[in-house]
């Protein structure tokens, strides 16, 4: 009982695969071995002669991504290549097309890791497009759970400090007492001055526009009254000044000849 229980565990422990992409179309081409550092190129194979068809997967097992080639009705594996972190990227895309790539297989044969190039192409461009997309997600998976580890490590080691108190020790607070009128934002602060000059300006203003009316005039005196009665009419003012006008000439030549008379002293008399 305790060995089976044992494998369980095991079992259990194993990570599971999880697929990411698949096409049921995948062409192998047998390329020849690179001479130079120069990139691969697809003009160079026969691609209307491929040496091997079969469906292609792409599975997540834990940290590693694993492609997959298998036959299409028995499911047997015919080659596999491994993305794994720190290692170099088992896929290389040729530079005259992105239907074709080449691809790292290795296997574990007789306790030695083999490995070898291979050519692959794809039918559709979308689905060489969604190949390489599925490894790009599984690169960032493993990008952020790295960083995911180390911010933990850095975090255990910050709160392995300990900041408790030991015997003899003690803490000492300074609290200054604050009058919460005299605190105030520099932005308020700021408002409230221009709202003061601006009412000083109103002020300014209003006493200039608006002057006090001028005080009412005093009742007037029955002598100023008299004073300030109209004229006589305009009518009774021509009658008065026409019969002045008559009487004039003989009122005013009676005092004349009685001026001159006295003014003739005996002596200028004619004898």
């Amino acid at each position: 009982m305790m060995e089976k229980e044992k494998n369980i565990i095991q079992e259990i422990e194993e990570p599971i695969e999880v697929p990411l992409f698949q096409v049921p179309e995948c062409y192998v081409y047998l390329i020849p071995p690179r001479k130079s550092a120069a990139s691969y190129r697809a003009d160079e194979w026969n691609v209307n002669k491929w040496a091997w068809e079969g469906t292609l997967k792409v599975v997540s097992k834990g940290e590693e991504c694993i492609i997959k080639l298998e036959d299409k009705e028995t499911g047997e594996l015919y080659a596999r290549a491994f993305l794994r972190d720190g290692e170099p990227h088992p896929v290389e895309p040729v530079i005259d097309s992105s239907r074709y790539f080449v691809l790292r297989i290795e296997e574990n044969i007789g306790g030695r890791l083999r490995h070898a190039f291979i050519g692959i192409g794809f039918r559709e461009r979308p689905e060489a497009y969604d190949f390489q997309a599925a490894l790009h997600d599984h690169q960032k998976y493993l990008n952020k759970k790295k960083t995911a580890e180390e911010m933990e490590q850095q975090y255990q080691k910050s709160s392995s400090v300990d900041y408790s108190l030991k015997e003899g020790e003690t803490l000492k607070l300074q609290i200054k007492n604050k009058t919460g009128g005299t605190i105030r934002s520099k932005f308020f602060e700021q408002g409230l001055n221009n709202l003061s000059l601006e009412e000083k300006a109103n002020r300014k203003d209003s006493t200039i526009l608006l002057k006090p009316p001028p005080p009412p005039p005093a009742p007037l005196s029955p002598v100023d009254t008299a004073a300030r009665s109209p004229p006589v009419s305009p009518s009774k003012l021509s009658l008065e000044q026409s019969a002045e006008t008559k009487d004039s000439p003989t009122t005013k030549e009676q005092p004349n000849k009685s001026e001159s008379v006295k003014e003739q002293g005996p002596q200028d008399v004619e004898d």
